[in-house]
């Protein structure tokens, strides 16, 4: 077979331009469940994202001028699967080759892009996302090595964009995805939900995974938007599925609430022109109240089940925001206490910061001050553009102009955000232009 897309009527009117914005539309947002179903099938990470990769570029070559199928998700999905069945025919050395071939071709009743959910070892929900989350968080690989592969395998992240969060450079981050892939498919790790007794195991990694995703769509590090809302509904749906999963897991819920409450804002984060609005300055009317009362509840719950992990007290710090109906009655003495108990959880640079942060508004910007100078000689923060946005933020708020202004330049050299950039721009300009400090 030789990979042709199968013959669907074209939509009556499509042109270039809006052929190839479904195509990215589809890719977007199809793009993770179609490489899972064919991990699925052909049990390879490799040519997986090879195949799939290969039928976007078809549509992208054939829909501008054939027209684009009333399918478009089931064309890239079949498209993909032929593609798939020729690459293992060709292929010499394919492990259980027979039995891949036979999984491919026989899946023409269901197409990949229609989500599987079956009924798991212990009862539980499962699906193909969720069964790759799990694959990709084997105890066998490395935890950054864990955490990277599923920002690459199951969110589509680029490795440019999971290097960033990771704060190491690009050729690090792609030489671990190289090698986690590698060691999957060798050791022929199962793509399944491991049994119950086995899930603790890789809960740490599955949450860490869940959470990564979830930053990367509320502050996308190199995206011409802030916000890739469908990475954080993406996070959200399978932070859901895992506590149904794992209903008795206060983590599990921790992280759910916590994403729930941060994602409530979405709408006030930037302007109509897509200009970066900070927190004490969002129009609150515009965040969701019943977002903001489902997780509240959650962090609630989890909280009384008496083990306390970083997720439920961030969780409690992101519901003390979004309960203060203004920045002003903003609880910051207990956000920077809760800062202190999480410090305590997770000694990291980035809590250290926040801290910082978040005790300057309690006690005001000299006392933050102080805490991030003991920041300073950290590689990681010298090159963590929130850092020195952070800093810079605290010198403009101490009437230190001059300071603020070379801690804005320094975070805008670090920063990939188009959305932060300009952002940065605007307060490096207040500070040359001597505007006065609130």
């Amino acid at each position: 077979m030789s990979g042709a897309a199968p013959k669907d009527r074209p939509v009556a009117g499509s042109d270039r331009g809006s052929a190839r914005e479904t195509a990215e539309e589809v890719f977007r947002a199809e793009r993770p469940a179609l490489v899972a179903g064919l991990i699925r099938l052909c049990g390879d990470f490799a040519l997986a994202e090879d195949v799939v990769h290969d039928a976007f570029a078809a549509a992208l070559e054939r829909w501008p001028s054939d027209g684009v199928p009333p399918n478009p998700a089931g064309w890239i999905a079949t498209t993909a699967r032929r593609r798939a069945l020729d690459r293992v025919r060709r292929a010499r050395t394919f492990r259980r080759k027979e039995e891949v071939l036979a999984r491919l071709a026989s899946h023409g009743g269901r197409a990949l892009d229609e989500p599987v959910t079956v009924e798991g070892e212990d009862g539980g929900p499962q699906d193909d996302r969720l069964r790759l989350l799990f694959t990709c968080c084997h105890p066998s690989l490395a935890l950054e090595a864990q955490v990277a592969l599923t920002l690459r395998t199951v969110a589509g992240l680029t490795t440019r964009e999971i290097a960033r969060a990771f704060l190491v450079p690009d050729t690090t981050m792609g030489q671990r995805l190289v090698r986690a892939q590698r060691k999957i498919r060798d050791a022929g790790i199962p793509f399944r939900v491991p049994p119950r007794a086995a899930l603790e195991d890789r809960l740490d990694a599955v949450l860490r995974v869940i959470y990564l995703i979830f930053n990367e769509g509320y502050a996308a590090t190199e995206a011409a938007d802030l916000v890739r809302r469908e990475l954080c509904v993406e996070a959200i749906r399978l932070g859901r599925i895992l506590t149904e999963l794992m209903p008795g897991d206060a983590e599990a819920g921790g992280l759910l609430a916590l994403m729930l409450l941060q994602h409530a804002r979405w709408r006030a984060r930037t302007t109509p022109e897509g200009d970066l609005v900070v927190l004490e300055d969002q129009d609150r009317s515009l965040w969701d109240d019943s977002m903001i009362e489902e997780g509240s509840a959650l962090v609630d719950r989890t909280l009384r089940q008496g083990r306390i992990g970083a997720y439920q007290v961030q969780g409690a710090i992101a519901a003390l925001h979004d309960q203060s109906a203004s920045p002003a009655d903003t609880d910051w003495p207990q956000i920077a206490g809760l800062y202190a108990v999480l410090l305590r959880l997770q000694p990291t640079p980035v809590v250290r910061l926040n801290r910082a942060v978040a005790v300057a508004m309690a006690d005001g910007p000299g006392a933050g001050l102080a805490l991030l100078d003991d920041l300073t000689d950290d590689p990681a923060m010298r090159r963590f553009h929130l850092f020195h946005a952070a800093r810079a933020d605290l010198l403009r708020r101490d009437g230190r102009p001059h300071d603020a202004a070379a801690a804005y330049r320094t975070a805008l050299d670090l920063c990939r955000s188009p959305v932060e950039m300009a952002y940065l721009r605007r307060r490096l300009h207040e500070m040359d232009a001597g505007v006065p400090d609130r």
